[in-house]
């Protein structure tokens, strides 16, 4: 099935079940989903979450209750600028500097709280938690489609701060776990575990992750845009 095609039947079926949340409507977005709560709370009782003390996190609605969850365990955790727009990509929610973790961690209030950082400032990350629309019990993940998760990883791969024992996770819904293989490419981020408001999947990822940016694969366009890009490319 076409990427598109699939994403395009995970968002009716969200909204046709009644199980999509706010913001309306789940298309065009990391949709939101009934119990993101409880998809935390089971993320937050695994090893990867105990031992991870640096998390990186998508800004999305779906991932807020993992935000909020990692700041109130002691963790930092990392944003990206949405579409890496600065030169300083990424910004720093530290734990003992945030006094209202509710509002720290909600889209608007990240932006207000957060610290800007460029990739070198950033720390080694434990875990990454991604928003998906779709994904597979191998870890194979459909995001919106416009690649950034993808690339926030290559480009922290190329200042060393993930590598391939990173652990990725993605909450989702289980109406996003799909059957159908989705094509996958060098630059695409294998999820090590796909956490729903039901269960814990260790998948079938392999071990082997992204080792940095596809300098081919990145438009001209996209170098222009993204500052960071601008200055590193080749």
């Amino acid at each position: 099935m076409d990427k598109q095609d699939l994403r395009e039947r995970v968002w009716d079926d969200l909204e046709e079940s009644g199980e999509a949340r706010f913001p309306f409507p789940p298309h065009g977005r990391i949709p939101n989903f009934a119990d993101a709560g409880d998809a935390a709370d089971r993320l937050a009782d695994t090893d990867a979450w105990a031992s991870a003390d640096v998390v990186k996190a998508n800004p999305d609605a779906p991932q807020l209750p993992v935000r909020r969850a990692a700041l109130r365990a002691g963790k930092t955790v990392y944003v990206a600028v949405p579409r890496l727009r600065d030169e300083e990509c990424f910004l720093r929610l530290d734990p003992a500097e945030v006094s209202d973790i509710d509002d720290a961690t909600t889209v608007s209030g990240i932006s207000e709280h957060g610290e800007p950082v460029g990739p070198a400032d950033v720390e080694p990350v434990d875990l990454i938690v991604s928003g998906s629309v779709a994904v597979t019990e191998r870890g194979e993940r459909v995001g919106k489609g416009e690649g950034y998760s993808d690339l926030e990883f290559a480009l922290l791969r190329e200042f060393d701060r993930v590598d391939d024992d990173t652990t990725t996770v993605t909450t989702v819904h289980e109406r996003q776990v799909v059957d159908e293989a989705i094509p996958t490419g060098d630059h695409d981020v294998p999820m090590d575990y796909v956490v729903t408001p039901e269960r814990v999947l260790d998948t079938d990822a392999p071990d082997e992750k992204p080792e940095g940016i596809e300098w081919d694969a990145v438009t001209e366009e996209r170098r222009e845009e993204i500052p960071v890009l601008a200055r590193l490319a080749p």
